[in-house]
């Protein structure tokens, strides 16, 4: 994420691969298999166990895809949906939840029998006429309808469903997601999606993924998305608006899609012009683009005040500048691709995108990296940088915060000089290759660092993201 106006909360910046269970790396499925409890409860619990973020998430199975049919008037603001999801038991359940803020519930079936269901805050309570045993793969399809209603963080910012005047920025980090999908909506489970969303004829939107074509009748549009690559649901996005469509394929074969708000156009289009160079760029530090799509989504939504890395498409609340586009793109790999475990973790997201930027204005005429580093090092050490450790900013209303960016990068320009160039970037492409479509931790990033470096990085480690306040004169 990029905020790139100023927020009385935010942070304002200039700005996996294993073997596979169902699109699940196996010690993921392992995971989340532990964290849904003994295997002896036949009851989903209702949370992943997420320090910051214990109701985000839901126990007992993991969604291996995403079937959703959505149709939006922006005139009534109203959303209707049909979710289909199918999932795969991990233990015996004779009930599960999924996360769903508001909306009004029609029907619910699991496998095609109807389920009895009930509202608790954002817990969505299922029950099957018949109980699922360990490892069966259901299919729960939820109809659903209503006015969806932005998510505030903890943080004070909105995020999720937010309505413009010509549709809707859809943009879910951390828990925006479930404003107008039912999900398992925490980064441990990642699935793959489908989309077909129909607007009115003469709007556009736009998810992740390959563009599947469209098709109108009866002065209704419907755009179809296919997303391949597993997928946190925060990462999702249904973005509706007035939109001028670029497409084209780039020399590596990734399917470009753009869509902006003509209002932006101009400002937007010597930046996005730069993108297959960025991409390029940034495959050549990190390791082959991890999707099959990419491409921006630039909006006109003056209230949200950020951009974010939905997958395969960031969606900018205005015209991004080359900083932003090369934050954005960065967190294809690092945050998307390779996913955080917890958001205490989110410095594996932001550090890394913000780090990206330096070095991008270092091989591109700008600062070095080392002069970015001094910069911050030079601020008071009663600054925010230093108020709290970067591995854990210890809460939810702070994950968004200076250290989580600006000091999260610090530390990768450490690791950097400690190990030298070319063992740290030879580090940045493992974690990309070996987690690829998967999940991280902090614990194995360092655990990586020394293994392909041979040093003991500890204090290193301890130094700059552990701990709080200003470290000593470097």
């Amino acid at each position: 994420m990029t905020p790139h106006q100023q927020h009385p909360a935010k942070f304002t910046a200039t700005r996996r691969r294993g073997a596979v269970a169902g699109g699940l790396p196996l010690a993921i499925v392992a995971l989340l298999a532990t964290a849904a409890g003994p295997a002896a409860s036949a009851t989903g619990l209702d949370g992943l166990g997420d320090p910051y973020f214990p109701l985000s998430g839901n126990g007992g199975y993991h969604v291996q895809h995403y079937d959703l049919t959505l149709g939006y008037d922006p005139g009534t603001r109203r959303l209707n949906g049909n979710a289909v999801i199918t999932a795969s038991a991990t233990q015996a359940l004779t009930r599960f939840n999924l996360d769903l803020n508001g909306l009004e519930i029609t029907s619910i079936t699991v496998d095609g029998t109807k389920a009895t269901f009930r509202r608790t805050g954002q817990e969505l309570e299922v029950t099957p006429k018949q109980a699922l045993p360990n490892g069966q793969v259901f299919r729960t399809t939820v109809v659903y309808s209503g006015t969806p209603k932005p998510v505030t963080d903890p943080d004070g910012s909105s995020e999720g469903w937010m309505t413009t005047d010509d549709g809707a920025f859809v943009a879910g980090e951390p828990q925006g997601a479930m404003s107008w999908f039912p999900a398992n909506n925490h980064p441990k489970d990642k699935s793959t999606y489908d989309f077909a969303i129909t607007v009115p004829q003469g709007r556009t939107a736009v998810a992740n993924g390959v563009f599947d074509g469209q098709t109108t009748d009866k002065g209704l549009t419907t755009f179809r998305w296919h997303q391949a690559e597993p997928m946190a649901a925060y990462l999702a996005t249904a973005t509706v608006g007035n939109f001028t469509v670029e497409q084209y394929t780039t020399a590596d074969g990734i399917k470009v899609y753009n869509a902006v708000d003509s209002r932006e156009a101009a400002a937007a289009a010597p930046v996005l012009k730069q993108l297959p160079a960025v991409l390029q760029w940034e495959s050549s530090l990190f390791g082959p683009y991890p999707f099959k799509a990419a491409g921006s989504i630039v909006d006109r939504a003056p209230n949200v005040g950020y951009a974010l890395e939905t997958q395969t498409r960031p969606v900018y609340d205005s015209a991004p500048d080359l900083t932003t586009l090369v934050h954005e793109t960065a967190h294809q790999w690092f945050g998307n691709s390779v996913s955080i475990t917890t958001w205490k973790d989110i410095w594996l997201n932001e550090g890394f995108a913000t780090y990206a930027e330096w070095l991008y204005a270092e091989q591109h005429g700008g600062p070095t990296a080392q002069k970015n580093f001094d910069a911050n090092y030079a601020k008071s050490a009663k600054a925010d940088i230093w108020k709290f450790p970067t591995a854990d900013p210890g809460s939810a209303s702070h994950i968004f915060d200076e250290p989580v960016y600006l000091r999260g990068a610090m530390a990768l320009h450490k690791l950097r000089q400690a190990v030298g160039d070319k063992t740290f970037f030879s580090i940045l492409r493992l974690w990309a290759d070996t987690n690829r479509g998967g999940n991280g931790t902090t614990a194995q990033f360092i655990s990586l660092a020394e293994s392909q470096s041979r040093m003991d990085l500890s204090q290193l480690f301890r130094t700059w993201i552990s701990t709080s306040g200003k470290p000593a004169k470097p």
